[in-house]
């Protein structure tokens, strides 16, 4: 980035900070999402609340139906592509390869 165009993008600093720290609070969210040992303890806790009489068996089945689809998604490591940047100059390598073509792709 040269001088004239860090001085000329200089305001929206507060944005990009801003975009920065609720992106690290969504990765961390996903992170603490997927663990396979926060939503064992979920199940866990679930399954107490059913045997002390707290849920109804149809309650009961839609959460665990619920945590154990979440056990068996792929964790935000492998989701990590599939984020969607709300910002003009974000793009990612899928974007770049539709949007500019490749002499060598063509025949």
């Amino acid at each position: 980035m040269g001088l004239l165009s860090g001085v000329l993008l200089l305001p929206l600093a507060p944005v990009r900070g801003v975009e920065w720290v609720a992106g690290r609070l969504l990765d961390a969210a996903e992170q603490e999402l997927y663990d396979p040992a926060t939503v064992r303890a979920q199940l866990g806790e679930l399954n107490r609340a059913y045997e002390e009489g707290e849920l109804t068996e149809e309650e009961f089945e839609r959460e665990e139906e619920r945590l154990l689809d979440l056990l068996e998604q792929p964790g935000p490591s492998a989701a990590a592509g599939t984020r969607t940047v709300t910002t003009s100059t974000a793009r990612t390598a899928s974007d770049m390869t539709e949007t500019s073509p490749n002499p060598r792709n063509q025949a």
